[in-house]
């Protein structure tokens, strides 16, 4: 028994890891739509602080939307759709003790403090039926590397995620 015991504790933290660091993405919908209806599409504007993203936004969304069964029109779709990304500028501190006790035992070590610096990105995916009807809202967030390689893998599978469970059920 106690055995069981032993091993059960980790393996639930084990298990429980990977959703700890999933990109935390958020999706809301107008419960009211029948999302089955509109089946085109319009881009009314996308913003990212780097224009080289706009196209790469752009395509994510429109691969989903794709094999969803969607069409995307030029002009006059059944939904608009409008994509912004922000990017902030997350910092951290970390502390560090060297020594016995730290200062909380009143003890003989040194502290050492850093402050780490991060950027993360977030993607906001509004979809509107007529002018400003807003009917489904996605959101997401994820650190950024200096690589754009790394960075536009994190975007198209948090674009997916976005994307899963769409269209939603109506009334659902």
């Amino acid at each position: 028994m106690k055995f069981k015991k032993l091993f059960a504790v980790p393996l639930v933290a084990l298990m429980l890891t990977p959703v700890a660091f999933a990109a935390p993405v958020s999706v809301d919908y107008d419960h009211s739509v029948n999302f089955n209806q509109p089946k085109t599409y319009s881009w009314k504007a996308v913003h990212t602080a780097n224009s080289l993203w706009d196209k790469r936004v752009k395509d994510a969304i429109n691969r989903e939307l794709t094999a969803k069964g969607w069409n995307e029109v030029p002009a006059g779709g059944d939904v608009q759709i409008v994509a912004v990304e922000k990017t902030s500028l997350h910092q951290e501190y970390d502390t560090l003790y060297d020594g016995f006790g730290g200062r909380r035992f009143g003890g003989f070590g040194e502290s050492t403090t850093s402050l780490d610096s991060y950027k993360v990105g977030t993607l906001f995916v509004n979809m509107f039926e007529g002018l400003n009807q807003l009917i489904w809202k996605a959101t997401s967030s994820n650190d950024l590397s200096g690589n754009p390689d790394k960075n536009e893998k994190k975007l198209d599978k948090d674009v997916h995620d976005m994307f899963k469970h769409f269209p939603p059920k109506a009334g659902a």
